[in-house]
């Protein structure tokens, strides 16, 4: 039988304080989330003088990118008014985002999303860069597995 990898502690531990060396580094304190493959909340970590209304973006980020399978600013596109995903962001009781800043976590030999990180609390730029740092860890975790 081959079960497949998730994301547990020790994995949303290390994306997060790769995540958060990246926000030191940029000067923008962050919310970051971490959640498994189903969308459900491994980790959080609210750094000091991180903005509190963007708690719920950062989970909801992280919520997205699980359950879409993609980069949260890569439904952007889809979700315009005239476009095939338009209103997709109503979904999920208004959980569904596509603010940049929320990425999948995949294994490197298969692809598989066994999580995500959802980053709020700087500019969608900021964010971004944030949960790109996060991501880089796991991929450099899972690879050494």
């Amino acid at each position: 039988m081959n079960i497949a990898r998730h994301v547990g502690a020790l994995d949303a531990q290390a994306v997060i304080d790769a995540a958060c060396r990246k926000a030191q580094e940029i000067g923008v304190p962050q919310n970051v989330a971490v959640v498994d493959g189903a969308g459900h909340l491994v980790a959080f970590r609210r750094m000091d003088g991180a903005k509190f209304i963007a708690i719920d973006i950062a989970l909801n980020k992280a919520f997205t990118a699980a359950g879409a399978r993609k980069a949260t600013g890569e439904i952007a596109g889809a979700a315009q008014p005239g476009a095939a995903g338009y209103g997709v962001n109503t979904q999920h009781q208004g959980r569904f985002t596509v603010l940049a800043g929320g990425l999948p976590l995949a294994l490197p030999e298969t692809g598989e999303v066994v999580g995500a990180i959802g980053v709020s609390s700087g500019s969608t730029a900021q964010d971004s860069d944030v949960a790109e740092a996060g991501q880089r860890a796991f991929l450099e975790g899972a690879s050494r597995t």
